[in-house]
């Protein structure tokens, strides 16, 4: 997975949808590179003007390793992405994807692998910002005592994803949306 660096905000966005168990996810490409991904209710989801004309030629192969994700038969993303954010923001999002699949960290651990063991406050902010959940696995952070603390896709997701990746199977469907 490569990420590209953030270029100028006028970059032609478009977005298409895909179905998955959690429901409808948008994807949406700036500049045709995959910058978004957000679920039905998702906090900081933005209105829909913003994420461009559909066109769902840029998605294939999101759309495919999605899929084969949920199927259970892939573990990691490889997708060039595009992670507009600021630097601290961004960093935090490339920590969450060295956590690995089925495995969970807690936002102090990854606040000492930044090399800032005092920061778990404001990591756990960059996590909620991720602009791209699923793919950076930000649904892998839990709270200190081993809780499951707040997630932008809800915390039925959350428990979901984390379930799924421990070969347990999905909620119902009810439970996710």
């Amino acid at each position: 997975m490569t990420s590209t660096p953030a270029t100028a905000p006028s970059a032609a966005r478009c977005h298409t949808v895909v179905d998955s168990p959690c429901g409808p996810l948008t994807l949406v490409a700036t500049g045709g590179v995959l910058s978004r991904l957000y679920m039905a209710g998702q906090r900081h989801r933005p209105a829909q003007e913003e994420f461009g004309p559909r066109d769902d030629s840029p998605f294939g192969e999101a759309a495919d390793q999605l899929a084969a994700y949920f199927a259970g038969t892939r573990t990691d993303f490889d997708l060039e992405l595009r992670l507009d954010g600021t630097p601290f923001q961004r960093s935090v999002w490339e920590q969450l994807r060295t956590v690995p699949y089925g495995r969970t960290r807690t936002y102090g651990q990854l606040a000492e692998a930044l090399g800032r063991p005092g920061a778990s406050r404001a990591v756990g902010l960059a996590n909620g910002r991720n602009p791209l959940g699923i793919i950076v696995p930000c649904h892998r952070v839990i709270g200190a005592s081993g809780s499951l603390t707040g997630y932008g896709g809800g915390i039925d997701r959350k428990r979901a994803l984390l379930a799924h990746e421990r070969g347990e199977g999905y909620a119902t469907t009810a439970a996710l949306c």
